[in-house]
């Protein structure tokens, strides 16, 4: 791999040493150059085209020219933005203010305006269009990477000049690209490097939009290692938290508490996790009642006493962000939608200066720096954001700009004594597309890093600190013993046994579904207890009651739909019970551990019947739950407020032998329990979907029956249950009309004679069940006492089809049998990694998590860690200056 040879800076200083003036096109190579300087020298040396012109150092002009027109014209901002940023543009390219107006898409009105606002200031394009190196004196001048200089900059050269090539003609190799499984990864390695000595020796050069910037900042804080070319003027929390406070202001009632979580963290305000999904606005907690009175106030402030109140609170002064606002002439300004907005543009599209420390390592923008002077440098990514996106105008030639991006990027790429590309080769399992110029540049085909000389590291072990203090126990102290499980339990730890583990350590915030749920199986217990009590009037409180209960969830506009949703699903459940009131509650006994009911305590009534919300905890099949009712000693029904499921997808995502990504093992569970309480005898399970109807019952089309999705356990196994006369009859009468046309034609001891010889495959699938022995035995039976028809094997087809439908639509007594042996093997599994013998696992029992079903999806980080007690032989690089040899792999 080679690109043409940059000189090195001693070399170039050596060349140049000997003029007067060295014309540079950029400020990091004048600075190299000028810390090398051995003589005496009066005035400028190695100096940029506008620092030379305006003897100052460069500045943004375009914010200066922004501030300056906003002030004079009443043009928009974003207007103003887009039209100054084309004029400088095209002054830098033309050489001229007025050349953009010769392009007649860009001459407007508030082109000329511009033109002449921008004109008249002392701004460096001015400076540099009027200033000329004074050709009449002796001075020697040099020109170095004259092809990288703009028509404007080159204005100002003199007839007669020296112009020094800043490559040699000859190749420089490139350093092979180290690979890393992700950016955490770079940045260890780098902090592996890097210390408080020897920080004024090392660059980084980085994408500064990309996520390796906050990695990096945030990495050498912590390391207490200088740096400085950092964070910006709206990197301070403070600042960012002030215009989010100014959001907040005009934001609406729907402003929710985790949105505003960052400003009430700078305000030194800690509200529970709880109310994070709730309205801001009604949320009682004495945390945040300063900021919801300071909402309700603020028609009558301005940006200036919005600043006051919030350094007041706050216990800081902005005085940076007071002098900006002061600069935009909005300080005085109320505060309004549009002139948040206003500020909100400003503070995005240009860069506020700031006093910065100029000691520690580099951080220099992959896009903004063609030369880092630094003996070690780092260069992160190299990616396709690294490419300059060249302007879209008539007057900027793309091809001459193109060269000139190439030769910055080779130039960038040199900088240093050594040089060290971290790279990633992949992210997601997506391919990273190295930078375009490397198309440019490299005469080898390659799509990703890997497909070059490169060099595989896995995460280094960081040596660096202890992490949290640890204190000494004065005993051991086992870890407690998970004995039974739930249904909810029992499927997050199927979908991802990492995911399940941090919900037990990490608090969730209150969901409107689960407020909204809870609500119903209140109701439905209420209306099971007082029947009688629940009439048209209390059920228009009840509906009252729900909405005051989860007003903090919803927008005052939703509040009338939530009031018809209620409505409808309250009924429906009272309409249920009518039909299905529970019957035979005497074999219950008395209930316990029941919480409060919503609707108990709002109508001062008690709930204590037996047949509802019924815990259990049987030690003995480890299970655990609550029974929203027991209808009848043999039928259990489960209130669901959300979209209805077939039995067949109940049974699929309860599955053991094909794992589903998304398990849900509720009704397969609850029967296994209430087997145990009623051993022999056929049970239902009925998931109750009381909202399904809600677009029929608008409609007056809905029935309860639509509703209803019902699991069947039968206690007898599957394949003594299969051979029942019972099931031979229904594939003669009830099946389909090839099947029964088939079966009728043949008897009963045909149909047994298979059994006798083969087994009946415990599958759910049609085609599987076919092409087992069984399956292919009993085809050929029926066509040898039927005949060889296209009905017959059309009809054994369709027999397999209802044979399966069986299990896809419940449980025998192998199936729970196996559910229990399941329950046990993951709770020994569970407590395996609870003894810390082994990390809980990302992937289920499916692979991959199904991350709809997954609550902490930022915890589940999929690159391997090593922790405080690997070994050193167990990592496989040190450092970045180590030997390879031994310990990567080397393409």
């Amino acid at each position: 791999m080679s690109l043409k040879q940059s000189k090195p800076i001693d070399r170039l200083y050596h060349e140049v040493a000997d003029y007067d003036l060295v014309i540079v096109p950029d400020s990091p190579l004048a600075d190299a150059l000028n810390r090398r300087l051995e003589r005496a020298h009066f005035g400028p040396f190695a100096i940029t085209p506008r620092r030379l012109a305006t003897r100052r150092r460069e500045t943004a002009e375009d914010r200066t020219a922004f501030l300056e027109v906003i002030d004079e014209t009443d043009l928009g901002w974003k207007e103003i933005a887009y039209t100054v940023g084309n004029v400088l543009q095209c002054w830098e390219y033309r050489g001229s203010a007025d050349a953009i107006l010769e392009y007649e898409a860009f001459d407007t009105p508030a082109a000329r305006t511009v033109v002449d606002i921008v004109g008249s200031l002392q701004t460096s394009s001015r400076l540099l269009a009027a200033y000329e190196i004074d050709a009449d004196t002796d001075e020697s001048v040099a020109v170095v990477g004259e092809s990288q200089l703009t028509n404007l900059e080159r204005s100002i050269l003199p007839a007669e000049y020296d112009s020094i090539d800043r490559f040699t003609e000859d190749a420089f190799d490139l350093p092979a690209f180290r690979i890393f499984e992700s950016p955490a990864a770079i940045v260890d390695a780098i902090l592996d490097t890097v210390s408080q000595e020897n920080a004024d020796d090392i660059g980084i050069v980085l994408d500064s939009s990309s996520e390796y910037s906050p990695l990096v900042e945030s990495a050498l804080e912590t390391a207490a290692v200088p740096y400085y070319g950092g964070p910006g003027f709206m990197d301070d929390r403070d600042h960012r938290a002030f215009v989010q406070l100014l959001r907040c202001t005009t934001a609406g009632s729907d402003t929710r508490v985790y949105s505003v979580k960052p400003l009430l963290s700078c305000l030194g305000a800690t509200v529970p996790v709880e109310h994070d999904e709730k309205r801001l606005l009604d949320v009682d907690d004495p945390e945040i009642e300063w900021l919801c009175e300071f909402i309700d106030r603020t028609d009558a402030l301005t940006f200036g006493e919005t600043l006051n109140a919030y350094e007041d609170r706050a216990g800081r002064t902005l005085d940076p962000f007071r002098d900006e606002l002061e600069e935009l002439g909005i300080l005085e300004e109320a505060i309004t939608t549009d002139a948040i907005d206003r500020l909100a543009f400003y503070l995005e599209t240009y860069e506020v200066p700031i006093d910065r420390d100029n000691e520690g390592v580099l951080l220099a923008d992959a896009k903004s720096a063609s030369f880092v002077d630094r003996p070690v440098v780092f260069y992160l990514g190299l990616d396709e954001d690294w490419t300059h996106d060249s302007p879209n105008r008539p007057w900027v030639d793309r091809e001459e700009e193109y060269e000139r991006n190439v030769d910055s990027f080779q130039s960038l790429l040199q900088s240093g004594v050594e040089q060290q590309y971290l790279v990633q080769d992949t992210a997601g399992s997506v391919p990273i597309t190295p930078c375009l110029y490397f198309d440019e540049l490299l005469e080898s085909e390659f799509e990703r890093f890997g497909d070059l000389e490169s060099i595989r590291h896995a995460r280094t072990r960081r040596t660096a600190g202890d992490g949290f203090e640890r204190e000494p126990l004065d005993a051991a102290v086992d870890p407690d013993h998970v004995e039974t499980v739930s249904q909810s339990g029992l499927n997050a730890y199927a979908n991802s046994p990492r995911d399940y583990f941090f919900g037990r350590l990490v608090e969730s915030p209150d969901k409107h579904y689960f407020a909204d749920g809870n609500l119903f199986h209140d109701f439905a217990e209420f209306v099971v207890n007082h029947p009688e009590f629940v009439d048209n009037g209390r059920l228009e409180e009840a509906v009252d009651l729900m909405i005051e209960e989860t007003r903090a969830f919803h927008r005052r506009i939703d509040l009338e739909t939530q009031r018809t949703r209620y409505r409808i699903g309250l009924e429906t459940i009272c309409d249920y019970l009518e039909e299905n009131a529970p019957t035979e509650t005497t074999f219950l006994t008395p209930a316990s551990g029941r919480g409060t009911n919503f609707f108990a305590a709002s109508f001062d009534r008690d709930v204590d019947s037996p047949a509802t919300e019924r815990w259990f905890e049987d030690d003995d099949l480890r299970l655990k739950g609550k029974i929203d009712l027991v209808q009848s000693p043999t039928r259990l029904v489960d209130f669901k407020s959300g979209s209805r499921t077939s039995a067949s997808q109940v049974t699929k995502h309860a599955s053991i032998d094909d794992p589903s990504d998304r398990p849900n093992f509720q009704a397969l569970l609850y029967l296994t329990y209430w087997r145990r309480q009623r051993p022999d005898e056929s049970l239902e399970f009925t998931f109750f979907h009381f909202l399904e109807t809600l677009d029929d019952v608008v409609a007056g089309e809905a029935t309860l029956e639509d509703c209803l999705t019902t699991i069947t356990y039968r206690p007898v196994p599957f394949d003594e249950f299969v051979q029942s006369r019972t099931v031979y009859d229904e594939l003669r009468e009830d099946a389909a009309n090839d099947c029964n046309k088939t079966f009728s034609k043949s008897d009963y001891e045909t149909y047994l004679a298979t059994f006798d010889a083969y087994d009946v495959p415990r599958t759910r699938d049609a085609d599987e069940m076919a092409d087992s022995p069984f399956g292919e035995a009993l085809v050929d039976r029926l066509v040898d006492d039927v005949g060889d028809y296209k009905y017959v094997r059309n009809g054994c087809m369709q027999a397999f089809r209802h044979l399966c439908g069986y299990r896809k639509a419940g449980y025998f007594v192998d199936d729970l049998d196996e559910f229990e042996r399941f329950v046990d093997e993951q709770l020994e599994e569970l407590n395996r990694y609870r003894r810390g013998e082994d990390r809980f696992p990302i992937d289920g029992r499916a692979g991959e998590p199904n991350y709809r079903y997954v609550d902490n999806r930022d915890m589940l980080l999929t690159e391997s860690r090593p922790t405080r007690d690997d070994s050193p032989d167990a990592q496989t690089d040190e450092a970045l200056a180590a030997d390879p040899a031994d310990s990567e792999v080397q393409r």
